[in-house]
């Protein structure tokens, strides 16, 4: 089952999948012909072959008459996959073949070794046929710390929150992001106000909670991660001897979002005897998009 950081980043793309096409002309500097909006299109690449493939996102670039000039297909990569090494191309080829028009592929990478791996050129056998990917890596993402430009691109801002929002700039994205978000329809907003307030460093999630009066989370797939991961003593503070049951906890909620979870880092949590630090990983565990995002933070 994927991840629910896998889910959360493909939905950024469904709901505005002009997206695709700003990373990969701003973040990558990847020339892109002359469109006039973006599309999605069937995420199901199949055609004779009796393999099924089905990519994340498939997004088309349309010109003035409407008629296809790029294919950009959308990957989220948590973790190295060989497989991928041979579907990636198949994506691409069928794509090009559907849409009759150039197709790309655009990987969103999780940490720097999985970023390395993605884009290492896939031979395919055939000559002069090497697949290069697109990779973008969090660093890539760019700062959107204008309103107004938060407000034109919600998903780019929530995306830059979500990348930089442990660094020195996290507080000045959220504030960009903010007003973005409460002009957005219900459901999507909830969502990105959770995805805010668990990308921000201590300080910076602290005074938000200030702002918004001690903050709760709005989505239903928050309440649900929180509700499965939590006790009545995690909420009314760990004392040290319940440590190996909050660590047991947040082992679950890493479980259940699908993440699989090395022995170095299984070793760390249920060694570790900060019962705030338990309870500060389990919350960001609800949405973290990946293991080192949230593992990685001074002791």
């Amino acid at each position: 089952m994927p991840s629910m950081a896998h889910e959360i980043l493909v939905d950024l793309f469904k709901n505005r999948p002009v997206l695709a096409a700003e990373l990969l002309a701003e973040a990558l500097r990847i020339a892109l012909p002359a469109y006039v909006k973006a599309r999605l299109a069937s995420i199901d690449l199949t055609e004779i072959q009796p393999a099924e493939y089905r990519a994340d996102a498939v997004v088309v670039l349309l010109d003035e008459e409407d008629r296809p000039v790029q294919v950009i297909i959308v990957e989220v990569q948590l973790a190295e996959d060989p497989r991928k090494r041979f579907s990636w191309p198949a994506y691409v080829a069928v794509s090009r073949a559907i849409h009759k028009c150039p197709a790309n592929l655009l990987v969103l990478a999780a940490d720097l070794a999985v970023a390395a791996w993605c884009a290492e050129p896939i031979e395919t056998g055939a000559p002069g046929f090497v697949l290069s990917p697109c990779v973008l890596h969090p660093a890539d993402v760019p700062f959107v710390t204008d309103p107004g430009e938060a407000a034109r691109r919600p998903e780019l801002a929530v995306l830059s929150v979500m990348a930089h929002g442990e660094g020195e700039q996290g507080a000045a994205i959220a504030a960009a992001v903010l007003p973005a978000i409460q002009e957005l329809d219900a459901d999507r907003a909830r969502l990105y106000y959770d995805l805010v307030y668990n990308s921000l460093n201590t300080a910076a999630r602290r005074a938000l909670e200030e702002l918004m009066k001690g903050y709760e989370y709005q989505s239903d797939f928050a309440k649900k991660y929180v509700a499965q991961g939590r006790t009545e003593g995690l909420s009314q503070g760990l004392t040290q001897g319940r440590t190996e049951e909050a660590a047991r906890n947040l082992l679950t909620v890493l479980r259940v979002r699908g993440f699989a979870v090395p022995d170095h880092i299984r070793e760390r949590i249920l060694a570790e005897t900060d019962p705030e630090r338990l309870e500060r990983w389990l919350e960001k565990a609800v949405v973290a998009p990946s293991l080192a995002a949230l593992i990685d933070e001074p002791n």
